[in-house]
C-alpha cells in the first residue's frame, strides 16, 4: 500500500447513482486506511438534463464531449484517474479515451470480471433503455465468455420508466419495486444465474436479499475497483 493513496476522479452524470458511490469510497475506505480515512476524492458532473438531450438524440459525441470536460477539470483538481458511476454514458467511451487526460477504469469490465470471478455463467442486464440496448455489457460479458440476456420489450420499458421517473429522483415506491423483482424472476426464469444491476441508481432499492437471482452491484463494484486502484499506487 502506497503512504499516499492515488486521487479518484468521479464523473458523475444522475446524482443517485453518484453519491452511493462517493459514500461506498469513503466509508469502505476506513476498511484498510483505518478510521475516518479515505482516499482523496473529487466529483464534477454536468446537468443530467444536458446527458439526457444527448441520448434522447443517439449523440454521442456529444455525451463524451460532455464526459471530456468533466475528465478536464478532474485532471486540472489533481485526480490521478477517473471513473463514472453511470453504466449508460459508457457507450462513448470509446470516443472519451482517445482524448482523455487521464486514466479510466470502466464500470462494465469491473462488473464483467466480478461475474466471472463469482462463477456465474449467464447474466441477465437491467438498466436504462439506453443501456439496455446497447453493448456495454454484451461486449464485456462476451469478452471474458460469459453469456448475457436482456430482459424482454415491455421489461425495458418498466425499467426505463422507474429509472428516470423515479430513481434517478431518490423516489423509491414499493409498487415499482414489486415491478423491478418481477423483471428478475423472469430473467431466471430464462436460464440467469445472475443479474447486473446496470444503473447506478438500482442498487438503492435491489440486492441480494429481496431479487430472485444473485446481484451484480455495479455501484459499489466500480467503487471497490477504484479503492484498490488508488491503493495500489502508480
Amino acid at each position: 500500500m502506497t503512504a499516499t493513496p492515488l486521487h479518484i476522479g468521479i464523473v458523475a452524470c444522475s446524482a443517485e447513482g453518484a453519491a452511493l458511490c462517493y459514500r461506498t469510497l469513503c466509508a469502505e475506505g476506513a476498511q484498510h486506511l483505518g478510521p475516518h480515512a479515505h482516499p482523496e476524492i473529487s466529483l464534477h458532473t454536468h446537468s443530467l438534463a444536458d446527458y439526457v438531450a444527448c441520448l434522447d438524440r443517439a449523440d454521442l459525441a456529444g455525451v463524451a464531449a460532455l464526459m471530456l470536460s468533466s475528465a478536464g477539470k478532474l485532471a486540472r483538481a489533481d485526480a490521478d484517474f477517473l471513473i463514472c458511476p453511470d453504466n449508460t454514458i459508457h457507450q462513448a467511451l470509446e470516443h472519451v479515451l482517445p482524448q482523455s487526460p487521464l486514466p479510466w477504469l470502466h464500470i462494465a469490465e469491473e462488473v464483467a470480471a466480478e461475474a466471472e470471478a463469482r462463477g456465474y455463467r449467464r447474466i441477465g442486464i437491467l438498466g436504462t433503455r439506453w443501456l439496455v440496448d446497447s453493448n456495454v455489457y454484451p461486449d464485456k460479458l462476451g469478452n471474458r465468455g460469459l453469456q448475457w440476456l436482456r430482459p424482454s420489450e415491455s421489461d425495458r420499458d418498466t425499467l426505463a420508466r422507474i429509472i428516470m421517473d423515479e430513481l434517478v429522483y431518490g423516489i423509491f415506491k414499493p409498487e415499482s419495486v414489486a415491478l423491478l423483482q418481477a423483471v428478475i424472476e423472469r430473467l431466471r426464469d430464462a436460464g440467469c444465474d445472475a443479474v447486473v444491476l446496470g444503473c447506478t441508481e438500482l442498487p438503492l432499492v435491489l440486492n441480494d436479499g429481496n431479487s430472485a437471482l444473485p446481484t451484480l452491484d455495479s455501484t459499489r463494484i466500480l467503487a471497490r475497483a477504484a479503492l484498490k486502484r488508488a491503493l495500489r499506487g502508480a
